[in-house]
């Protein structure tokens, strides 16, 4: 099937910044946002005020019924947070983790895993206000930044797609007009890493300015290769990065009212990829919960893992004010091209574990590609600030094209290979919306806030989906002779096949050709051509018998005519897929100020995410499509500012209850069990969506800011989160039966949703004072989460389908992660134009879990970052 290539012509002329930033300081017009630390002025007069524009105008912070929280270049880079996982250490509630290079964010237990081209992520990611479809490689973006923005619970009538559990909004610092300036910075940190960081914002004229930003790191692995084998010991542990990016951003404003912005940027991030360590076997032998285990000492084995991200996009924005009112024209288009092959494993280490059962050379593998292609534009006309009823009007599209391969490779099998792969080279999704929104005053101090938004969207997929199966005849029809794949060197063709039509494959030379079209390149101890090549050729219809050391399996011969007995050949079958939906979102509140320095605030407001595809087999009930999720969120407030200590002070209070409707639970289907082996193991999973789920959550956040005598400030977040979910039955995958791969039902109805703590608590101690010439500040960020669950199973008993019952633990399958505190340092001399950095990230070396797979024979865990810490030098100019 051909790919079709397309020209972005309407994102390039609108090329740019999708919006203004969402977050910003107030500043005078000559400091460089992204290089001037805060000035001891400020701090001296209790902290500068913060403007966001959460509702799509410029606001003050203290003024927006709503919990957003936003970060500085400097707060995150002085507080040891210098990629993007690591936010979650400051925002309560926050989690994000990397599976397989999917970018997962869950915000108040509310997300997705599903981020493949099934589905879409539940907490929408935005650059300078553009959606982002893909969140792969999103942290390459994590650079000369003017502020990060979270902004918690559903934002479906102003942000509209996914933004289901909220947003999060990467702003980079832009071009200003008054003066050359920039900055440049070079660190040295533990784990062999080092880095370079610069930018150079270059005024061309009274009106027109440009901004070049750039950075590198290469930084080692935070595990270990705990492999005996002598040739397994040698592979790179997971978790090795080498990544560069550049950004260009234009800025023009030849009038008052028009200006034009235009921002391109280029990324690319290689390394060993970011697969998790199955630990169920160490659990299953030593009886032993995660927290007692060491997780980072990986027994790898195979073929080494390796990974490769290109991205590039460019923005646009296009503004004109009128008189009483503004209009934007905003477009953006993303290209992704992301390939990984994992680094596999044999479980962890573990005390007294014995490896003479292992079987090392054993390349089983997963293989993942995915390339996206989105557009994204917006026309959006807004109210001036001055006026009573300050509206937003505008509409949205949106345009994914997608292709996507994953491939799991079967290796040393006893007897007959089974493998599987999904790819699918046209995956298509398109939306569109139109929304109204504004908030009216009724009286100087009572305002009603109220938005709606219509919202379309189709999707489709084409391809192939299923197991690569070979059950080949010996002597005297004896079953099976044993193939070999993904050996070193191997390669799977995925979107590289010549054909993806199967509906016509019938014969057996057919079938084979179709095989071996899905090798790009074979491994070098590899048998699967040399058995069936024959067969694909014509020469031999029963293909090429022949017995080798690593595939003699011990009880099965050749037949004397070198020709295989039979010869049974299954391959994927055709996969298509199609689905419509249409939702409505809206909000609804008030907002009154007791004074000029404390609002009340109660609102209602929903959300939807996308629905999307399962993948489907013939003898399988799986359904086809799944629809959106909906959110309805009650949520009331206090935002308050008063003097404490002569200085600024804040605390704001939010109160919320959460009603999730059609909510998505994923069952881990086995599709591909290999009943060879001793017990079975199953070779192939495909996870199935379904809107079986309800759940209600509630809670509580409190947000305190001081600035305290002695140039001491104190930022403090505290979250209660209750979570239950109130229906919903599922496979328990942890249960299958692993001959017929059947698997027991289990009714969820109570059970917590995963991610999700109940309590959690961020405090932040900074200080500054004189020193010589120059000035010293120190900062200490506390970040304590609760205990949570990784998986929607909270680690209930499996009844397994004879009615004999377990405990997870007994069964290999903890889900529960143990609370934890963090604790991130730095600390600063800056004299002059010239600063100097220490800091450390995760000083204590916290091993938590952030993610989970949990299924049959399946414990897969996804680790936060182990300890960092390094020197940093910086010079501003």
């Amino acid at each position: 099937m051909t790919k079709t290539k397309y020209t972005p012509l309407a994102a390039l002329l609108l090329a740019g910044t999708a919006m203004p930033a969402m977050a910003q300081v107030i500043e005078t017009p000559q400091q460089d946002q992204s290089t001037s630390p805060t000035s001891p002025q400020a701090e001296e007069q209790g902290g500068e005020d913060i403007l966001v524009t959460a509702n799509r105008r410029e606001q003050n912070l203290q003024d927006v019924s709503g919990v957003v929280q936003a970060f500085s270049s400097d707060d995150l880079r002085k507080s040891g947070i210098t990629e993007l996982r690591n936010l979650s250490v400051a925002v309560p509630g926050l989690n994000i983790a990397n599976q397989e290079g999917n970018v997962e964010i869950f915000i108040r237990g509310v997300g997705s895993s599903n981020n493949t081209e099934l589905g879409d992520p539940g907490a929408a990611p935005h650059l300078n206000g553009s959606y982002i479809p893909r969140p792969r490689g999103l942290g390459l973006m994590f650079y000369d930044l003017e502020r990060v923005e979270v902004n918690k619970g559903p934002q479906g009538t102003l942000y509209g797609r996914n933004a289901l559990a909220g947003t999060l909004n990467i702003i980079t610092a832009k071009p200003q007009f008054d003066a050359v300036s920039g900055y440049a910075q070079a660190e040295y940190g533990n784990r062999d890493s080092y880095a370079a960081e610069g930018a150079l914002n270059v005024p061309l004229g009274n009106n027109f300015a440009a901004r070049v930003a750039g950075y590198y790191v290469n930084k080692d692995y935070g595990f270990k290769n705990a492999s005996p084998d002598a040739q397994a010991s040698r592979l790179k542990p997971a978790g090795l990065e080498e990544n560069y990016a550049g950004r260009l951003s234009l800025r023009w404003e030849p009038t008052d009212r028009l200006s034009v912005s235009v921002v391109g940027d280029y990324g690319k991030e290689t390394g060993t990829g970011y697969p998790g360590a199955n630990i169920f076997a160490a659990v299953q032998a030593t009886g032993l919960r995660a927290e007692q285990l060491d997780l980072r000492r990986v027994v790898y084995r195979g073929q080494q893992g390796d990974m490769e991200n290109e991205l590039w996009g460019v923005q646009g924005k296009i503004g004109y004010r009128f008189d009483t009112f503004s209009v934007e024209a905003t477009g953006s288009y993303r290209s992704v091209d992301f390939m990984q092959s994992n680094a596999s494993s044999e479980s962890i280490a573990w005390n007294g574990r014995d490896y003479s059962t292992v079987q090392f050379d054993n390349f089983s593998n997963n293989f993942w590609q995915t390339r996206s292609q989105s557009q994204v534009y917006e026309l959006r006309a807004s109210a001036d600030a001055d006026q009573a009823l300050r509206w937003n009007l505008g509409g949205f599209y949106f345009k994914e094209k997608q292709q996507v391969g994953y491939m799991a490779v079967a290796d040393r099998g006893y007897c007959c290979y089974s493998g599987t792969e999904f790819t699918m080279p046209d995956v298509d999704g398109e939306s569109f919306a139109f929304f109204a929104d504004g908030t009216y005053d009724v009286t100087d101090r009572l305002r009603v806030i109220g938005g709606i938004r219509y919202t379309e969207e189709q999707k489709s997929r084409y391809g192939i989906g299923g197991n690569w199966a070979l059950t080949l005849g010996g002597a005297d029809g004896a079953c099976c002779v044993s193939t070999r794949l993904g050996t070193e060197g191997f390669s799977p063709a995925l979107l590289d096949r010549p054909n993806f039509n199967v509906t016509g494959l019938t014969t057996p030379q057919q079938r084979a050709q179709f095989l071996i079209e899905g090798i790009k390149s074979a491994g070098a101890r590899d048998t699967l051509i040399q058995q069936i090549g024959s067969i694909a050729n014509g020469t031999n219809p029963n293909g090429t018998c022949f017995t080798r050391p690593d595939i003699d399996n011990g009880f099965v011969t050749c037949p004397a005519n070198g020709s295989f007995s039979y010869a049974n050949l299954t391959i994927p079958g055709q996969q298509r897929g199609s689905a419509k939906f249409d939702f409505i979102d809206y909000r609804v509140g008030l907002e009154y100020d007791i004074t000029s320095d404390n609002m009340l605030y109660a609102k209602v407001s929903t959300g939807h995410k996308s629905g999307g595809f399962n993948d489907t087999f013939q003898t399988s009930p799986i359904p086809e499509a799944f629809k959106p999720e909906s959110l309805t969120v009650f949520e009331a407030g206090s935002r308050n500012s008063f003097t404490a200590f002569g200085r600024r002070a804040y605390l704001n209070l939010t109160g919320f209850y959460y009603d999730y409707q059609d909510q998505v639970f994923q069952d881990l289907t086995c599709i591909n069990l290999d009943t060879t082996r001793n017990p079975p193991v199953c070779n192939g999973y495909s996870l199935v969506n379904r809107n079986i789920g309800a759940s209600r959550i509630y809670g509580l956040e409190a947000e305190a800011r001081f600035n305290l005598p002695g140039n001491f400030s104190l930022d403090t977040n505290v979250a209660f989160l209750d979570t239950k979910i109130t229906r919903g039955t599922v496979a328990d995958a942890r249960g299958q039966n692993n001959e017929t791969g059947e698997s027991p039902l289990i009714d969820l109805t109570g059970n917590r949703l995963p991610l999700a703590s109940k309590f959690n608590v961020s405090v932040k101690l900074a200080q500054w004072f004189n020193v010589g010439a120059g000035r010293l500040d120190w900062q200490a960020l506390l970040s304590y989460r609760s205990s949570f669950f990784l998986s929607q199973f909270n680690e209930d008993d499996i009844v397994f389908l004879d009615g004999s019952r377990q405990n997870a633990l007994e069964a290999g399958f903890p889900d529960r992660q143990e609370g934890y505190t963090t604790l991130n340092l730095g600390i600063g001399y800056t004299l002059g134009n010239y600063r100097l950095e220490a800091w450390a990230s995760n000083f204590t070396d916290q091993q938590a879990s952030t993610k989970a797979l949990v299924g049959s024979s399946l414990n897969i865990r996804f680790l936060n970052d182990a300890r960092s810490y390094g020197l940093r030098a910086r010079v501003n100019f």
